[in-house]
């Protein structure tokens, strides 16, 4: 294991191998990921039900106020935010793995990590990810359209009934694929790998992006399962996420053992 001393980082970065993965080896995470779930199904439930409550009231307050434009990008910007909200499932991974109790008690036992500063940081330009997708479509809606009509209704019909509007829809949905693309490439390996090991953000981030150039295709199909997943778990008034997010969670953390030499 090669290792590096870079000005500014208190301990040096590690160049991890990465491996090449089969999408055989996806849907294996998915079942363990299924499977670690239903061991523990009331104590992930319970720490789950936090993602639907954060959709809940990002909903009411886009259709209350002036905001409804932004309700469709709000909720698929929350799943950029997806592998932070995460975080305390791979911890519940860790320690199971290691034979450690891992009940919903031990799920922020994640800010006692070594790593926790490197976590906060990744979070961090997660969010930056989050805010600069919001700004991109907010400004994509006011480009096309321009002021917010005051109902629903009157959005939607502007929005499914003028070519303005479906330009909007082909534009704001790819201007989403980069951004999910880059939170994909940026966390999918680092925020577990700073879960496991105590490691800064840099080479956690690093580890990350090699991992997914790595594995372009089987990564690429990665992002859909989970794209697709989400917006089946958020189709039941968002309850589904309940289930879907702890199952992603452990399922990252699995892809992550396959993806890294630890």
């Amino acid at each position: 294991m090669a290792i590096a001393h870079v000005e500014g980082i208190d301990r040096p970065v590690e160049s991890y191998e990465v491996r090449t993965i089969e999408t055989a080896d996806l849907r294996r995470a998915l079942s363990e990921g299924w499977a670690d779930f239903m061991e523990r199904r009331g104590d992930l439930l319970f720490a789950g039900i936090i993602y639907p409550v954060i959709g809940f009231v990002a909903a009411i307050v886009a259709l209350q106020g002036s905001l409804v434009h932004l309700l469709f990008p709000l909720l698929a910007g929350i799943g950029l935010l997806g592998p932070a909200v995460a975080i305390g499932f791979y911890e519940l991974a860790r320690r199971r793995e290691q034979g450690l109790p891992s009940d919903w008690s031990h799920f922020f036992d994640v800010a006692k990590r070594p790593a926790f500063d490197a976590i906060v940081i990744v979070g961090g330009l997660l969010l930056v990810v989050f805010f600069a997708w919001m700004a991109v479509a907010a400004g994509l809606y006011l480009w096309l359209i321009g002021p917010v009509p005051e109902t629903v209704n009157g959005f939607l019909t502007r929005l499914f009934t003028t070519p303005e509007g479906w330009a909007l829809i082909v534009l704001g949905n790819a201007a989403g694929l980069f951004f999910s693309a880059l939170a994909l490439t940026v966390s999918v390996v680092s925020m577990p790998m700073l879960v496991d090991k105590p490691v800064d953000a840099r080479t956690a981030i690093d580890t990350s992006v090699r991992a997914v150039a790595a594995n372009k295709g089987v990564m690429l199909r990665w992002g859909l399962m989970v794209g697709a997943l989400l917006v089946l778990g958020a189709i039941p008034a968002l309850i589904g996420l309940a289930v879907v997010l702890p199952v992603l969670g452990y399922a990252t953390w699995h892809l992550y053992t396959r993806l890294v030499v630890r």
